[in-house]
């Protein structure tokens, strides 16, 4: 399979940069952190633009708090500027790799979401006595950095491109360092120390970074096990 190239040129491109800031600016421009950035707009994407040519770009801190919905979860909140460079760069690397997801993944997909899975299941209820539902416990702090920039590197050639993403992996909050240690059969008791793991919930990127780690598993159970009604 092709690897993708000649992604950076776009990725920092100012226009990519504009666009990158009103997907970011949806929905939050009452925010203090917004606004600061929207009243110098030009001055900011511009310093932002230099940063990323340099390989000056750092990570800003995350702002952490904790939801209920269905389950108590620690969501990690991007500065606003860190979250114009994870648009900026899914508005150009997230086509090219959305496409060689199957069909029927669901999650933060365009054209797809909660309603259309729901339709999907529906339609397939009549025809099945019986669903299977699995769930990846603990899935965002299981997933590997390694195992994720090596699926990276084989979808993407661009070293710009793919430095900036593992930047992106590595810089985690710090409650990603203190979740509870979990061992798996074979592990010993230094296992899970040896390798690092985490995304925060609530990047962006780490929504598209989730798709990906399992794109291999999906492709799997529908070609090697031939699983017609999966998703």
């Amino acid at each position: 399979m092709k690897r993708l190239g000649d992604l950076w040129r776009r990725v920092v491109s100012f226009d990519n940069l504009l666009l990158a800031f009103r997907k970011a600016r949806r929905g939050k421009r009452r925010k203090a952190q917004v606004a600061a950035f929207e009243l110098h707009l030009e001055k900011e994407l511009l310093a932002l633009q230099r940063d990323l040519l340099s390989v000056d770009y750092q990570p800003g801190e995350y702002r952490l708090f904790s939801i209920y919905e269905r389950k108590p979860r620690i969501i990690a909140a991007a500065q606003f500027r860190n979250r114009v460079v994870h648009h900026a760069l899914l508005n150009v690397i997230e086509p090219a790799i959305n496409c060689r997801f199957i069909f029927d993944s669901y999650a933060c997909r365009a054209g797809k979401g909660v309603h259309a899975a729901v339709s999907r299941y529906q339609s397939w209820a009549g025809q099945y006595a019986y669903a299977l539902k699995m769930d990846i416990a603990r899935y965002f702090p299981s997933i590997d950095h390694d195992l994720l920039k090596d699926k990276l590197r084989r979808l993407i050639k661009d070293p710009e491109v793919l430095a900036l993403l593992e930047k992106i992996i590595d810089y985690g909050p710090p409650m990603l360092e203190d979740e509870l240690v979990v061992y798996f059969p074979g592990d010993d008791l230094l296992t899970p120390f040896e390798r690092r793991t985490g995304l925060p919930i609530g990047n962006l990127t780490s929504q598209f970074f989730a798709n990906l780690y399992l794109n291999d598993f999906d492709h799997w159970i529908k070609e090697e096990l031939r699983a017609g009604p999966y998703f």
